[in-house]
């Protein structure tokens, strides 16, 4: 299990992440927002206090007085009167000594201006600087006097505005701040929540780690299936490939990220990808190996997103099922000989209870000698011992639905043709004698027959299968042949004269079917023996 510190839950993190980003994003803004009102508004202060200094600057009254040395007693009611008008915190009126003719504290008056910012309102110069001063910081602005209609300077006058500070217009807006960060943390905190519940559902409700070992364990199952896999997305580009894939595919390199055309260039999954039809059991040749393939869309909410392709070798399929026929098969001929063994011993046994002795004698020599000829025919003219075996467990199957195989006296098999194995043989007559017993088994009409050859006379194998079965119907006739398709109505059928039509065109022979409705059906199989890989025309 991965583990993520405290084990909290990812839409618990996404709500406190969202939250506090939003709340980091409140308290930046508004700092940034009060910082920029102060500048402004101390930029408007001073222009305030300049337009003040200018309009005491030319009253006739201060020009004319901060001449004389009583011209304080005009000046500074003045001066108070327009300061307490205008809201400025002092106006200071002074000469070109620097002497003061006005102030809020009239112990100051004659006293000498202090600050260098003073300097250049003495050399003719409007000027606005800020200070600290006791109150506070301000914003001062100073303007020149002129006397003798501005031709020469006699003094300056000095409007100092009081400027808001940070704390200040936090303290005069905190009521508004407050609601404001209130309101956007429940939005943001429910937006949280929201998007929290967005992204688990866009995770099926899953946990980063769940997703993780889920991940981890995709992964090991790919990687551990025998069949291939390849995966794509809507772009055509590879998302999974395991190692089966890039066997079958004769590559090592990383697959993930390429684009199927460039891997494949006859890859049928960009039309899977594109038409959203799945297809199923398709056969393909890729790098010389025949392949069967089974191809499939994936939809996301009815979309299709992609598409993957599960493939394996065909000739592993083949074997497999070879095995499983063979198999089958001889389980099957153990059974019959069991069921045939104890209906012959329950005869035997009620002709000896009705003291019959000598018709119980009479019936075990005729039981024996009928055993005794079929196997020994068998096994003379049959060399190969799975195949004999084989038709003497359909010999006894077909007894068991009261049918007569008859086993043309002709017959024999001394050697394989080149190009089949005893395995193949086994599929393709057991399946056509079994398929020949179950028209029979169905079929109430009596006499119920299978004429059964094998011969290897003139240079090949020819295989006559015959029943007196309904035959097939004439609208499924080119069908039979077809991967999948089965009269039965149980599922798990449907592959039996495919794989030996499969097993006879890779030995180059041919299967010809003659059924006629209600006179039977007849499969005449011809392989050649020769190394060639001719296919016959029949199909």
């Amino acid at each position: 299990m991965i583990k993520t510190g405290r084990n909290y839950k990812l839409s618990t993190k996404i709500i406190i992440l969202s939250f506090c980003s939003v709340l980091l994003v409140i308290l930046v803004g508004g700092s940034v927002m009060v910082n920029k009102i102060a500048a402004i508004m101390e930029d408007e202060m001073g222009k305030r206090a300049l337009a003040i200094a200018r309009t005491m600057a030319q009253t006739p009254l201060i020009q004319e007085n901060v001449q004389n040395s009583q011209g304080w007693l005009k000046i500074q009611p003045i001066a108070e009167k327009t300061r307490v008008a205008t809201g400025a915190e002092y106006i200071v009126v002074v000469n070109m000594d620097g002497i003061r003719y006005s102030h809020p504290v009239a112990d100051r008056i004659g006293k000498r201006f202090t600050g260098e910012d003073i300097f250049p309102s003495l050399s003719d110069q409007e000027s606005v600087s800020s200070a600290k001063g006791v109150l506070g910081p301000s914003v001062r602005a100073f303007v020149p006097i002129k006397a003798d209609e501005g031709t020469r300077q006699v003094g300056v006058v000095v409007v100092g505005i009081l400027t808001p500070t940070f704390s200040g217009i936090y303290k005069s807006i905190r009521f508004e701040v407050y609601s404001v960060l209130f309101l956007c943390s429940v939005l943001g905190f429910l937006g949280s929540i929201f998007l929290a519940g967005r992204i688990k559902e866009a995770l099926f409700k899953m946990e980063p780690a769940e997703i993780a070992r889920l991940l981890e364990e995709r992964t090991a199952i790919f990687q551990a299936l025998g069949e291939g896999i390849i995966a794509i997305d809507s772009e055509y580009k590879i998302t999974v490939a395991n190692e089966a894939a890039k066997k079958i595919l004769g590559t090592t390199d990383k697959l993930i990220g390429k684009s199927i055309r460039n891997v494949l260039k006859n890859s049928n999954l960009p039309r899977v990808l594109e038409n959203g039809e799945p297809e199923f059991n398709q056969e393909k040749v890729i790098n010389n190996t025949v392949i069967i393939s089974n191809r499939i869309p994936v939809r996301v909410k009815g979309q299709v997103v992609g598409a993957v392709a599960t493939f394996r070798d065909r000739t592993e399929i083949h074997r497999l099922a070879e095995e499983l026929t063979g198999v089958k098969a001889f389980v099957e001929a153990l059974r019959v000989q069991n069921h045939e063994h104890l209906n012959r011993l329950h005869t035997i046994a009620g002709l000896i209870q009705l003291k019959k002795y000598h018709d119980a004698m009479d019936y075990v020599f005729n039981v024996t000698e009928e055993q005794k000829n079929i196997t020994s025919f068998l096994t003379r003219r049959i060399k190969d011992n799975s195949l004999a075996g084989l038709i003497l467990g359909k010999y006894g199957r077909a007894k068991e639905i009261r049918a007569d195989m008859i086993i043309d006296n002709n017959s024999s098999l001394a050697r394989l043709p080149d190009k089949v194995d005893s395995n193949a043989l086994v599929v393709i007559i057991g399946n056509i004698l079994e398929n020949a017993i179950e028209a029979l088994k169905k079929y109430h009409s009596f006499p119920k027959k299978i004429y059964f050859s094998v011969s290897d006379k003139g240079g090949g194998l020819k295989i006559t299968v015959e029943d007196s079965g309904p035959g097939i119907p004439e609208e499924i006739r080119d069908r039979i042949f077809d991967n999948g398709f089965s009269t039965k109505e149980e599922e798990g059928h449907g592959l039996g004269l495919y794989i030996v039509k499969e097993h006879v065109l890779a030995a180059g022979g041919s299967i010809c079917v003659d059924s006629s409705s209600g006179q039977g059906t007849r499969f005449t199989i011809t392989i050649p023996n020769r190394t060639d890989e001719q296919r016959g025309d029949d199909f």
